[in-house]
């Protein structure tokens, strides 16, 4: 297999060629027809969770993605932030395609829970520990990407799981006012209502006015929760849906549609925190302590 990708690939660096043919022989000889599928979607930060029904197959007529294999998805956009942190580390591997190993037992415990409504299948999943596997579960060498992403999980915990509903609400308005805003919470009402209110002039007198609603929970939100937001509005005035989680198509359809509306999903959230992270309250940042650090910066399947 080494050969055969070094001939194809000449110019390819030494050291990507055995990871290259790795990755190939697991994806064509190693996988089999009922193996579980484990593929993070990196634009909204969730999991899709899938199960093998083909064999191999390689399309030479296609222009990209040559090597396939049907996969019949049986979860799609599931929260990151439900699964203990181990285990969102140990998917966080470079490498495209590898076994997970040491974390098993937290991930088909939350596929063999009932899927049930939003609300449930976004609990957090609680694993048994004599039945987890105890190796080490962080045993291949860091890189730059991964930490990346541990630190990207651990801020979406911790607004996930250590804010309440209404601290969450005062979170956004800091956020907002770490990117520029006048930012003012209402009084905290779980009525799905209008959360916080923003503007750019100190006194909130120009146009155009922000309505924010916020979804303290990892559940996909529909269409009809972000219509309930933009019935509040007037006109000049301007949605933000704020959530931890993600949205479902028709309501993403919604957004594209309408100039006065802005979706913010879990992985926004965390982006914009990092992003502005100085600018935060010192409360907020005492809660999820970060600091800047360098760490080597290459790609581990080229080297």
């Amino acid at each position: 297999m080494k050969a055969a990708v070094e001939r194809a690939y000449p110019e390819a660096k030494p050291g990507a060629i055995p990871v290259w043919a790795g990755i190939l022989l697991r994806f064509a000889f190693e996988m089999r027809v009922g193996d579980l599928v484990i593929a993070p979607y990196k634009p909204d930060g969730t999991l899709n969770f899938g199960r093998v029904v083909g064999e191999y197959e390689f399309h030479p007529e296609v222009e990209e993605h040559y090597h396939r294999r049907r996969v019949e998805w049986i979860r799609t956009g599931v929260p990151r932030g439900i699964f203990p942190q181990k285990a969102l580390y140990e998917i966080g591997s470079a490498l495209t395609l590898f076994r997970v190993k040491n974390n098993v037992a937290a991930f088909l415990t939350y596929l063999d829970q009932p899927s049930g409504t939003v609300e449930e299948a976004s609990r957090p999943v609680v694993v048994d520990e004599e039945a987890e596997h105890l190796d080490e579960w962080a045993a291949d060498e860091p890189s730059a990407g991964k930490l990346h992403q541990y630190t990207e999980d651990f801020v979406r915990k911790t607004l996930l799981e250590e804010l309440t509903h209404e601290e969450f609400e005062y979170f956004t308005a800091d956020l907002l006012r770490a990117l520029g805003y006048q930012a003012r919470v209402a009084p905290y009402v779980a009525d799905g209502g209008v959360d916080v209110v923003a503007h750019k002039d100190p006194l909130g007198l120009e146009p155009p006015l922000l309505k924010v609603q916020c979804k303290h929970t990892a559940a996909v939100q529909s269409r009809p929760d972000v219509q309930r937001l933009i019935g509040t509005l007037s006109v000049g005035e301007l949605g933000l849906f704020v959530t931890m989680g993600s949205y479902s198509r028709d309501a993403v359809d919604l957004e594209r549609v309408r100039q006065d509306l802005r979706l913010l999903t879990g992985q926004d959230v965390v982006e914009m925190t990092l992003r502005h992270y100085k600018d935060l309250p010192q409360k907020w940042r005492s809660r999820m302590p970060l600091r800047e650090v360098y760490v080597v910066d290459r790609e581990s399947e080229g080297r």
